[in-house]
């Protein structure tokens, strides 16, 4: 009788664990519901280069027109405005894990433990691709400069905040380093950063969630706890009056894990959002973190082509005669914010004082 198996090195395992991993390691991203194909969406999926060569996404971004217009006796001829036009670029490259295993069957390593090492290796590099895409993520919007690596950074090189979207939680203040003790974070400053999105130009656009217009901002755990233990009028009771009803947090994904919402501004933690930045040498500052106020397609998120389902490679090798093996994911993407005639396009960068409180 003949019997159809498949081996770990198996081309079509090899897509079935691909398509797995992508699948499994966007659900672990605790940015996930940031992500999507639309312009809405806060991060913005690039699948141009999916479909043929090339390792660079142009984008562009029209701007809104001025001019007065003509009425009545007046010629249109002559009184034409020219479109204001800017672009953006991001890049892909390769970025790839792996894991190396005594190989199931094949070593007395394997059988002293009741864990499968090669589920073991699977979910650990899952974890692995979850935790740097968070990781990329806020070190672009937060122009956090200190991180020179590209392999932490989305392949693409970091820009530091621009002037007209970085808010210093110290009035007349412009540099991380100015920040002390008394420049915690308080709801004062979502109010100032909504001001400053709506007043911009161009406007940080708002996404839709439920058709209802709403901002997102990310904090640090620092200022998470500077928020609620501020006891000060006007604060931290204010946002839990205004707290979210429960239709809105079960029917959109953006609701899941956040924090509560203030002023139409949903409120989310990570600890990924990074710490300050010195202005002249660049250097990380412990006691300052880099809040984000973000709208639409603040961040691209570019992908590859590839011959399977997913932008994700699962490879398998074996060594020392099949007793040990390799486990390896490869990607080709690119993560960069989004940036137009030198301004932060959907982002805006609040660096207050956070230090740990215990």
């Amino acid at each position: 009788m003949s019997i159809t198996t498949f081996g770990v090195n198996d081309t079509l395992a090899v897509k079935a664990w691909s398509k797995m991993l992508a699948v499994e390691a966007l659900k672990a991203t605790e940015i996930r519901p940031l992500m999507g194909e639309g312009k809405s969406s806060i991060i913005t999926i690039k699948t141009e280069l999916k479909k043929g060569a090339g390792d660079k996404v142009t984008h562009g971004l029209r701007m809104q027109m001025t001019g007065d217009g003509v009425t009545e006796n007046e010629v249109l001829e002559g009184n034409e405005e020219s479109l204001t036009l800017y672009d953006d670029a991001l890049y892909i490259n390769e970025l790839m894990h792996a894991a190396r295993v005594k190989n199931s069957g094949h070593a007395i390593d394997d059988q002293r433990v009741l864990f499968n090492c090669r589920m073991e290796a699977r979910d650990g590099l899952k974890d692995w691709f979850a935790k740097r895409y968070s990781v990329t993520f806020f070190n672009q919007v937060c122009g956090y400069v200190p991180q020179t690596s590209t392999k932490y950074t989305g392949l693409n090189s970091v820009i530091a905040p621009s002037t007209n979207r970085h808010l210093i939680a110290e009035v007349g203040s412009t540099t991380d380093e100015d920040l002390d003790s008394n420049d915690t974070f308080n709801l004062t400053w979502i109010d100032y950063a909504k001001e400053k999105a709506i007043t911009a130009s161009p406007q940080l656009r708002p996404i839709k969630v439920g058709g209802v217009d709403k901002y997102v901002l990310y904090l640090h755990p620092y200022q998470v706890t500077d928020m609620r233990t501020n006891t000060s009028t006007g604060q931290w009771l204010d946002i839990e009056k205004a707290a979210m009803n429960g239709g809105k947090v079960s029917k959109n994904a953006i609701y899941t894990g956040a924090i509560g919402e203030y002023n139409g501004v949903i409120l989310r933690w990570s600890h990924d959002v990074p710490t300050g930045a010195n202005s002249t040498t660049d250097a990380d500052i412990s006691t300052v973190r880099r809040a984000v106020f973000l709208g639409a397609q603040a961040a691209c998120h570019a992908v590859g082509k590839d011959n399977g389902p997913t932008s994700y490679k699962w490879v398998e090798e074996t060594f020392d005669y099949k007793r040990e093996l390799g486990v390896s994911v490869q990607a080709i993407f690119g993560q960069k914010k989004s940036v137009f005639n030198s301004e932060d396009f959907g982002s805006i960068v609040l660096s207050t004082y956070a230090a740990a409180h215990v």
